[in-house]
Formats: structure tokens, C-alpha cells, sequence
């Protein structure tokens, strides 16, 4: 009688956990997985950063290294506010309609923001309101945005329980075409470490302060 029970409730469990997976996949909403990944994601993306930056001289932080390239500071305002403008798209794609084909539109664009994106692959000029160059933020606030703009990263995707991955908003770059709220939310630190590889690349440069 004993072990029947200890059966059917096994039985019983693993059919509840089965039917909040299919759920989770089926209605947009995002799976434990999803969820733990996008927080790793930026755990690690702002500490490889912040491991990078939060030592530097001034002069490490405005090394230049040639006349058209960005410098360390440069690079970390523009993460920085690349962050809001990224969750910004995430929350326009949310107020959108739910996309009934948004399984077909959205399918491994996941993979192509870790290939292409995180990995540094190609170049692409930023839009204007991120551009460090038109701003010209202190160091102190710079560090500020980043924080304070993950630490808001962090609660969404901790709390959330909207169906992110069922509302869309087409990226203007055709090779990521139709993006799901979630990829537009894992943009934010697959885009942190693909410039946390520039900031490594200036501090590699010939000159760079000691």
C-alpha cells in the first residue's frame, strides 16, 4: 500500500512539473531555465566588467588608443546606457500585441545574440542616444547607470511573470529580424560582454598606462 502511494504521488508530481514546462513553453512565459540563465547572464557580464573597470586610473580610463576609437570610459558609458535603451525595447515589445506566430518568428535568435552578438562578430554603428561622444558623463555617474540600471535588470527578471517571450518588436538590423521580449531582455548582457571584449582590447593596446 505504501509504496502504491509513494507511486502515484511521484506519478502525480512529475505530471504537474511536465504540464508548468509545457505551459511555460506553450503560453510565452518563461521556464525556470530561461529565467536562471538571463540572471546568470548578467551577474557575469557586469562582474567581468566591473573586474575590468572599477580599478583603472583616470588615465587607464581615458586612454584612447588611436584618434577614432572609443576609450575604456567610453565604452563602459556606452554599455551603460545601452542598458535602458535595451530594457526600453523590451517593454515596447511587451506593450505590443501578443504575436501568434512568435514561436516561428523568434526561433534561435537566442543563438545568434550569443554567436554573433556576445562574441563580437561583425560591427555595427551605435544609434546616437548611445554614443558616448554626444554626452560626455563623469566617471561617477557612468558607474552609477551601470548599477543601478542592472540592479533594475536584475528585479524585472527575477519577479517577472509576464509572457515575454509571446510579445515581439522587430530589430532594425535584418540578421535578428523579429526578437521576442526575452531576447530583447538577454540582449542587455550579451551586448555587456561584447564590449566588455573591446574594453579588454584597449587595455591590451600598445601604450595603454601601466
Amino acid at each position: 500500500m505504501k509504496k502504491t502511494l509513494a507511486i502515484l504521488v511521484c506519478t502525480t508530481l512529475l505530471t504537474i512539473l511536465t504540464q508548468a514546462h509545457t505551459r511555460a513553453v506553450g503560453d510565452g512565459k518563461l521556464t525556470s531555465e530561461e529565467r536562471a540563465k538571463a540572471i546568470k547572464m548578467l551577474h557575469d557580464s557586469q562582474n567581468e566588467l566591473l573586474s575590468y573597470i572599477e580599478k583603472l586610473s583616470d588615465a587607464q580610463w581615458n586612454f584612447r588608443p588611436s584618434p577614432f576609437k572609443w576609450t575604456v570610459g567610453e565604452t563602459a558609458e556606452h554599455i551603460a546606457l545601452a542598458e535602458g535603451l535595451l530594457f526600453g525595447a523590451m517593454e515596447r515589445a511587451i506593450a505590443a500585441p501578443v504575436n501568434p506566430d512568435w514561436e516561428t518568428k523568434s526561433a534561435g535568435k537566442e543563438a545568434k545574440l550569443d554567436n554573433l552578438l556576445a562574441a563580437r562578430v561583425g560591427k555595427a554603428q551605435a544609434p546616437e542616444p548611445i554614443q558616448p561622444l554626444k554626452r560626455k558623463m563623469s566617471r561617477a555617474d557612468i558607474m552609477t547607470l551601470l548599477k543601478d540600471g542592472r540592479a533594475k535588470s536584475l528585479k524585472f527578471i527575477e519577479t517577472t511573470d509576464l509572457p515575454l517571450k509571446a510579445h515581439t518588436l522587430d530589430h532594425p538590423f535584418p540578421v535578428f529580424g523579429t526578437l521576442n521580449a526575452y531576447q530583447w531582455f538577454v540582449y542587455i548582457p550579451a551586448h555587456n560582454l561584447r564590449h566588455n571584449k573591446q574594453i579588454a582590447e584597449i587595455m591590451s593596446s600598445p601604450g595603454f598606462p601601466k
